[in-house]
């Protein structure tokens, strides 16, 4: 186990992160794009300023984990440790990533960029959005009770294909629920 250590400006493309268990570190600055982050443990950890595009998280564990002003584009969450996963977006990239059928009740996206990010059939009640561009996110039998939306944009959510009991939604977002109607709201 691999226990509060700072990662500073490291390129794990070249040179592959030992899989281990990593509790209370900090990565800043680095490079994981592509590379295979499968099975470790990450817990009490926060990555700022990191690219994880496109690598590998099969069975990975995000437990309790913070990121920060990070790239994390096409990530399939989705495949990640099931049982474990909590973590925190902060002015992040996720477009194109996965969180297909992942329970991430009280979820906060914030100020982050989700476009063509996969929710269908995720559990994302209390989950809250703000700042989030959502172009082109596929909510589908997404469960969004009680999810805060009032400073999404770009969103396109269908209430007869997900559940948005107590969702908030500012006025002016309103062609987000309404867009499959074709109306022209003034």
């Amino acid at each position: 186990m691999i226990e509060s250590q700072t990662f500073k400006k490291k390129n794990y493309t070249a040179s592959p992160l030992p899989q281990d268990e990593y509790e209370d570190c900090t990565f800043i600055d680095c490079i994981f794009s592509n590379t295979d982050l499968s099975s470790i443990s990450f817990v009490d950890c926060s990555f700022v300023d990191c690219d994880l595009s496109s690598a590998k998280i099969y069975a990975t564990i995000f437990n309790e984990v913070e990121f920060t002003n990070c790239k994390l584009l096409g990530l399939p969450f989705d495949s990640a440790n099931k049982f474990t996963f909590i973590a925190s977006f902060t002015d992040c990239q996720l477009d194109f990533a996965s969180f297909y059928q992942r329970k991430l009740k009280n979820q906060n996206f914030i100020d982050c960029s989700l476009k063509e990010v996969d929710f269908s059939g995720a559990e994302l009640s209390n989950a809250q959005f703000k700042n989030c561009n959502l172009e082109n996110a596929n909510f589908e039998n997404t469960n969004l009770e009680k999810a805060d939306f009032t400073t999404a944009y770009n969103f396109s959510i269908d209430p007869e294909k997900n559940k948005i009991k107590g969702g908030q939604f500012s006025a002016n977002q309103l062609e987000g629920l309404l867009k499959k109607y074709h109306l022209k709201i003034n």
